[in-house]
């Protein structure tokens, strides 16, 4: 079955669910794809099914933005699924961080509730001027049994992203206790010259140590171009996020530079995907998650690059096999912006570092026509991947149609597994 015949037009009909006060109950979920049985590489994925969280697709309610979730693990074996999440009103403008929880693997959820340290403050000197918080990513640390969630700031004036006057752009946390209550926002402090424009994890998956520290990547630069990327070393004690170290930095000197970095580590490797503004994204691989190798263009393994505009990727990992999430450039979404629907999976040669073409899958399919209706196709480019189980992994995205009243549902694509995922405790 080729990619094609799994994203045709009788894959497009919406799942169905409604919502209470309290949470969303009952849904159906529509088979995406399943992996052909002649694909012996990619036995791991045995399903993947798209539901639908929330439905704002005619405009009626609220389209909700950067979905972004964790695995709360707890001794009963019940696991508990935190989303954060926000609003999108336009170009890069966002409401307050929302969170909201499900108790029954990510199938019915509460409704979002503000986390009142990640609004919009006033900019004391800068008349009209707020800082509020974007790109947060939550994660849970088993050694605090707190959630960090890790954002950066963003300055507002009025109902619109600021262009003109954007100070200083720099990550900014809350933290989550047992209790549920929510931290003050604070500042990742990082005084390098190299960063006095950005330094950022926005959108960045990474990883929890078995000492307590946290491994994750800042994109920075002194200016808007050329941006760089590097590994970082964390402590965290379940309050304050302190950087302990910074690696040798990677570059590409064309547009805004390397952006959005993700890591992930498979087979006592640390592997980074990162986001670039030349038709390609990248990859690195590094031994201890600060010094990565030279970075290698995506692609495919029989060495043709894959395009891709601008846009993230993220790493679905299984104790078996490490896979990439992406977008990309294809014949079904030729003139939708930056190709950003669908939504891919393939498996990763960890070796080669490129992606195996006859693993390829859709996650989300495009609904609609890429070619001659474009403005009217759903983007899907802020994405975020968590396993849910030692059976079950997820991608959650928020649909955006920015030329249609920035409408757009909240999805889940459910992804189950041939074998247990043995990197997941649900314990």
């Amino acid at each position: 079955m080729n990619p094609e015949t799994q994203h045709s037009r009788r894959h497009f009909l919406r799942t169905t669910c409604s919502a209470s006060t309290l949470a969303v109950t009952g849904y159906l979920a529509k088979p995406i794809s399943a992996a052909p049985a002649q694909n012996r590489r990619n036995r791991l994925i045995a399903s993947i099914t798209k539901e639908t969280i929330r439905r704002n697709r005619d405009g009626s309610s609220q389209t909700w933005f950067h979905p972004r979730c964790c695995l709360i693990p707890n001794r009963h074996g019940s696991a508990k699924i935190l989303m954060n999440l926000q609003v999108i009103g336009g170009s890069d403008y966002f409401g307050p961080v929302h969170w909201s929880e499900s108790n029954d693997l990510g199938k019915t959820w509460t409704d979002p509730q503000p986390i009142p340290s990640l609004g919009r403050d006033p900019i004391q000197g800068h008349k009209g001027l707020m800082a509020g918080v974007c790109d947060v990513v939550p994660q849970y640390h088993p050694p605090t049994g707190t959630v960090l969630s890790l954002g950066h700031v963003v300055f507002y004036r009025g109902p619109r992203f600021a262009r003109g006057d954007q100070l200083a752009r720099y990550p900014v946390y809350a933290v989550r206790q047992k209790d549920g209550s929510w931290s003050q926002r604070k500042i990742l402090k990082w005084d390098d010259p190299r960063g006095s424009f950005i330094y950022s994890n926005n959108c960045g998956q990474r990883i929890v140590m078995p000492n307590g520290d946290i491994m994750m990547s800042f994109t920075f630069g002194p200016n808007s171009k050329n941006r760089m990327v590097a590994g970082v070393r964390c402590s965290f004690d379940g309050s304050e996020l302190n950087v302990l170290e910074v690696g040798p930095a990677l570059k590409n000197n064309v547009g805004r530079g390397l952006l959005e970095p993700s890591i992930t580590r498979f087979q006592d490797r640390f592997f980074m995907t990162i986001r670039a503004e030349d038709g390609h994204g990248y990859v690195a691989v590094s031994e201890d998650g600060l010094n990565y190798r030279q970075k290698t263009a995506w692609a495919w393994d029989d060495g043709k690059p894959i395009g891709m505009s601008t846009t993230q990727q993220h790493w679905l990992t299984h104790s078996d096999g490490l896979f990439l999430v992406y977008t990309r450039e294809d014949r079904s979404n030729k003139n939708v912006i930056r190709w950003r629907a669908p939504l891919w999976v393939a498996r990763v040669d960890p070796e080669k570092r490129c992606l195996i073409r006859e693993t390829e899958q859709v996650v989300l399919p495009l609904v609609g026509d890429g070619i001659n209706d474009p403005d009217h196709v759903a983007l899907m480019g802020n994405f975020d991947v968590t396993n849910l189980s030692p059976t079950e992994s997820c991608v959650t995205v928020g649909e955006w149609i920015p030329k249609a009243g920035a409408k757009g549902d909240l999805l889940l694509a459910r992804i189950r597994w041939n074998k247990p995922n043995r990197e997941v405790n649900v314990n």
